[in-house]
């Protein structure tokens, strides 16, 4: 075995590069997958017009700024340069709408997936598909922009999501991975391809039209994990790396979103696993080993990075108006001239509210930062509601918050576990809302009712994911299959740490849940009247 120094000198670590909501990440590997190096950037997106974009100037700056806080850290661990990598993925925030002319320049600003002004387009194309179109995916962008008649539509040559524009730009390849590209518009698992009725469908509802190019033309090609999806080019290696150390030549797997990457960081590929993701936004993702009788609104079938069928419940929102409740402690113990450190803050807050009701003591909150398609809603608005005869207490007031931030996800998952009767074997918990040992965890026990597991390397996150994925396109001579591959290669003796539910957890939580449901209609009013 290399040490950490000498696999970085002999070119075979393996990078792996996550644009998330709110941060960056950037994960060296080892030959073990181990973690040995990382660097990050800041970043927010900006609503302009009334969508939520990042620009194109803040992604590829975001991606500069955040290898270069990789080689800093290499730097000063282990005073050398990069100069060659093993292999390379890239993963970003799923879906939205990134749409390019000929020339490679952007149409329109990147359009995320927080937006939700694609209604009418998801409306009509889940009728015309038999087949639920979530608001934040490619093709409903794409048909909201012919429906507003945006002129822009008849000079797209290319159309991608932010993973595969990143990957463009280091590699010149038009590819994508199969997990993200299930989320442009729908694929056959049998093919592992684009649905080619829905695709020849959406080029027969848009005929009239008139435009220049079919549906293929500009989507990118769909590949599976293992695949190799091209190498890293001259004027790529020169954007990644300003410096100049970085040399061209080397291999990248298929861009994926976050979603596939969070499946393979917590070893969910599997049939009958599953894992949930919480930080900025939510999501779970079941991994069915039989169909759903019917399409559901608030359920989006995707897949994993290898092409097998997954059940996923997205939801915009979950721990932003949480993390601002504890911004206002803070404040208030800086106030008091008795600061302390974040960590330890959340630490406290998130324990003490298990001290608290089981039902929040009445309290209700809701973490609408923006529009909620699960409940229906177009925009949000943060709010704590209660009655005047409610155990208003800290304790209460953190578990309430606490109960918002996964209260849609368990909406759209009782879903699948008592209508569809989908059956899991095991569900890991990961992202922010796990840091503190055990209370995000026994929060979603709660909300799902059902064991929830953290693994050590949860915190590792999607840059760890997609650097698994980089890792197995180059480094699998057996030929085993990525679930295999993961069980054997990477997780196994792995540590982890299972929390069954509490049944006064689960009745509390599901008390809660009828108010949250009941008065939706509060934070519909809040929206109108609230501007």
């Amino acid at each position: 075995m290399m040490d950490a120094k000498t696999t970085i000198e002999a070119g075979k670590a393996v990078l792996g590069i996550e644009l998330g909501s709110t941060r960056i990440k950037a994960v060296l590997t080892d030959a073990e997958m181990r973690p040995i190096a990382q660097g990050v950037h800041d970043w927010e997106n900006q609503l302009s017009d009334g969508l939520w974009t990042y620009s194109i100037e803040a992604i590829l700056y975001g991606l500069q700024n955040c290898y270069g806080s990789l080689r800093e850290d290499v730097t000063r661990r282990y005073g050398i340069e990069i100069k060659s990598l093993a292999s390379i993925g890239i993963s970003a925030m799923m879906h939205g709408y990134m749409p390019f002319d000929a020339s490679g320049e952007i149409l329109c600003p990147f359009r995320t997936w927080r937006n939700t002004n694609t209604g009418a387009a998801a409306e009509r194309l889940s009728a015309l598909f038999d087949f639920n179109i979530p608001l934040r995916w490619s093709i409903s962008h794409l048909y909201q922009a012919i429906l507003d008649h945006e002129p822009h539509v008849a000079r797209i040559s290319f159309l991608t999501t932010l993973a595969g524009y990143i990957h463009w730009k280091l590699t010149g390849e038009k590819v994508l991975g199969i997990g993200d590209a299930s989320g442009m518009i729908p694929v056959d698992p049998a093919t592992k391809d684009y649905n080619e009725r829905m695709v020849s469908e959406f080029d027969s509802l848009i005929a009239p039209q008139g435009f220049p190019w079919k549906l293929r033309d500009i989507l990118p090609k769909v590949l599976v994990a293992g695949e190799k999806a091209g190498e890293l080019t001259e004027s790529g290696a020169r954007l990644l790396d300003a410096s100049g150390h970085l040399q061209p030549g080397v291999i990248f797997c298929p861009p994926e979103g976050d979603a596939g990457t969070g499946m393979t960081a917590t070893n969910a590929v599997l049939k009958r696993t599953g894992n949930v993701s919480a930080g900025t936004s939510s999501f779970s993702m079941i991994v069915l080993d039989k169909e759903l009788s019917r399409p559901y609104e608030v359920i989006d079938i995707v897949t994993t990075p290898d092409g097998s069928p997954v059940a996923m419940v997205h939801c915009n929102n979950c721990t932003s108006d949480l993390n601002a409740w504890v911004g206002v402690f803070r404040e208030f113990l800086r106030v008091m001239g008795a600061d302390t450190d974040l960590d330890t803050l959340y630490g406290r807050l998130y324990n003490h509210a298990l001290t608290g009701d089981a039902d929040c003591g009445g309290l209700l909150s809701y973490n609408f930062f923006s529009g909620e398609p699960v409940v229906g809603l177009a925009e949000g608005r943060p709010m704590l509601v209660r009655k005047a005869t409610d155990r208003f207490t800290l304790a209460n007031l953190m578990r309430a918050n606490l109960y918002a931030s996964v209260a849609v996800l368990k909406i759209g998952n009782d879903i699948l576990f008592n209508k569809e009767k989908v059956i899991v074997d095991r569900i890991t918990g990961h992202g922010g809302l796990f840091k503190t040992p055990g209370v995000g965890q026994r929060v979603l026990a709660a909300a799902l009712n059902s064991p929830i597991s953290v693994m050590e390397t949860a915190g590792e996150g999607g840059a760890w994911g997609i650097a698994l994925l980089a890792a197995y396109t180059v480094d699998n001579p057996e030929g085993l299959s990525l679930a295999q591959w993961l069980n054997d290669r990477v997780f196994h003796g792995a540590k982890g740490h299972e929390i069954a539910p509490d049944a006064a957890d689960v009745a509390g939580f599901e008390a809660f849940t009828e108010r949250f449901s009941a008065c939706i209609p509060v934070e519909t009013a809040a929206t109108e009247l609230l501007k």
